[in-house]
């Protein structure tokens, strides 16, 4: 019997490659020592996901309309959006701003935040980060994302691969001596691509994406688009590469990824032009070429419409 998935490599092709050109990059600004009483305000970042992963003690995280997720060791949020939120080690209405915080305690970006008295036994030890996109990067995934993933540790005693990467990111951190920056980014970036298949049933759009991507005849026009995105794909060529009609194509595509495949399509492309430009210097020409558009003319009146500025003035600025 066939089966209806394609292989898991291939999937985390299409998610690698989503991600490399949306230009996922991450950040640690900070490990704490907070002890209490202390909390802080987040403000808002946006293209970027903030996470905290809970070393020691317990944090509450806060949210506008009043929802909370309680952090304790081994506990890892991550909040997609860049919303704004708080953190605590108690239920508050307000608290100062981050920017606040660093300069009272006279943190000057390196080692730890210490908030106050540095009772080691008693404060809240946090690792601090964020993942950004580049300015204009979106994805139906982005989208389908939570306003926050919680990751507890009776789930990364499951996920015994996602377990040992934040294991290993909380010694380095934790580590004396200089940090290896490079290798905790790294390190961090593996932890954003396994929350977000860890976070396939947190909402019905994510998991139907994610469903896409495994699906033996959906996740292989996924790859074609990925793969050549300068050929001239139509509803039909796509629908004959993985053996289905082309209404049954249409209807499929677009009931688990929320949009038609030509629409998919025209939307990657520009996302792939706004990396190429940004990226490699290439031409406007290029660009268009490289993503199947059959003039310059014709790309730049699609990706002035999409981002509200042109290519030329993109690469102006990028130069």
């Amino acid at each position: 019997m066939r089966s209806n998935t394609v292989q898991p490599e291939n999937s985390m092709n299409i998610l690698d490659d989503i991600l490399s050109t949306l230009n996922l990059k991450g950040t640690l600004y900070f490990r704490t020592d907070l002890s209490p009483p202390w909390a802080v305000t987040v403000p808002n970042l946006e293209q970027a996901a903030r996470f905290h992963l809970c070393v020691q003690g317990t944090c509450l995280v806060g949210f506008e309309n009043g929802e909370y997720a309680e952090l304790k060791p081994g506990d890892l949020i991550l909040i997609p959006r860049g919303r704004s939120h708080t953190l605590s080690c108690t239920p508050v209405d307000e608290a100062p701003p981050l920017e606040t915080v660093l300069s009272d305690a006279g943190y000057d970006g390196r080692g730890v935040l210490v908030v106050g008295k540095g009772d080691r036994n008693a404060s809240t030890q946090l690792i601090c980060g964020h993942f950004t996109l580049r300015d204009g990067a979106d994805h139906p995934l982005l989208r389908a994302l939570p306003d926050y993933l919680l990751t507890c540790s009776a789930t990364r005693a499951r996920e015994v691969w996602l377990d040992e990467v934040l294991r290993l990111l909380t010694r380095r951190m934790f580590s004396e001596g200089d940090i290896a920056e490079a290798t905790i980014t790294r390190l961090s970036e593996v932890c954003f691509i396994e929350l977000l298949r860890l976070g396939v049933g947190s909402t019905p759009e994510m998991a139907s994406i994610l469903t896409a991507l495994t699906d033996r005849q959906i996740g292989k026009a996924l790859q074609l688009m990925h793969r050549e995105a300068d050929k001239p794909w139509t509803v039909g060529s796509l629908a004959s590469e993985v053996g289905m009609s082309r209404s049954s194509f249409a209807d499929r595509f677009r009931e688990l990824m929320g949009m038609g495949p030509m629409s998919y399509l025209s939307e990657w492309r520009l996302q792939k032009a706004l990396s190429l430009l940004e990226d490699t210097g290439c031409s406007v020409q290029q660009a268009a070429a490289g993503t199947g558009y059959q003039s310059p003319a014709a790309f730049t009146r699609a990706f002035t419409t999409r981002f509200g500025y042109s290519p030329r003035e993109l690469k102006r600025k990028a130069g």
